[in-house]
């Protein structure tokens, strides 16, 4: 793979990140109500489905996604689904949260990892993204799993950074609030896991129009 294709790919993938995902707003939310360094779970649990999702890609499981149109509606559902229901069961805890501590020792590092795992792959439009994302980058020429190989990573990278600068900005802007502000903390972060549900929402009507 030439420099200037991998510099084309990297512009291209940077363009999509500068709006944030459902994935993002997970991550801001984690970030706020139990601090940056519990929330790398989460963006771990993100990237471990991308991975996944970048795999199956390149297996030609894609083709498999699209032919099942009804499972896939039904899974993406479910994440919005899921989404909601962490975003109002966060809403309601705030009532009965006091200190951020409390927050932050109320979910174990599996837990986290588990919302940002089923948050992105509750998306398998992503295997569908990247089977077409990914031939735009590849060269003919050359070997295509070599090629494959930088591409994944790549996106991997700059999804990371990503993850970790809004989870470094929130949970700085949580640190800088008062104890007694902990359940606007988690309001906060509540509106953010809804409108993470309500984005995956519309974007499946919109789909099925």
């Amino acid at each position: 793979m030439s420099v200037e294709v991998w510099l084309t790919y990297l512009i291209a993938v940077l363009a999509f990140m500068v709006t944030p995902g459902p994935s993002h707003l997970l991550m801001l939310s984690n970030s706020m109500a139990h601090g940056f360094q519990r929330s790398l779970a989460t963006a771990a649990g993100d990237l471990t489905a991308n991975a996944l999702q970048m795999i199956a890609a390149g297996l030609g499981l894609a083709a498999i996604l699209i032919a099942s149109q009804g499972a896939l509606t039904i899974v993406k559902w479910l994440g919005v689904a899921y989404l909601l229901w962490m975003g109002i069961r966060m809403w309601r805890q705030a009532d009965h949260t006091n200190a951020r501590a409390d927050a932050a020792s109320s979910a174990s590092l599996k837990t986290l990892w588990y919302q940002g795992f089923l948050t992105s792959a509750a998306n398998p439009k992503a295997v569908v993204f990247f089977a077409a994302l990914f031939p735009q980058f590849i060269e003919s020429e050359q070997s295509f799993w070599p090629q494959f190989l930088i591409l994944s990573v790549t996106y991997l990278i700059v999804d990371g950074a990503f993850l970790s600068g809004y989870g470094v900005g929130a949970s700085w802007i949580a640190s800088k609030l008062r104890a007694s502000a902990a359940a606007m903390v988690h309001r906060i972060g509540s509106a953010f896991l809804i409108g993470a549900a309500l984005m995956l929402g519309f974007k499946t009507l919109r789909e099925a129009a």
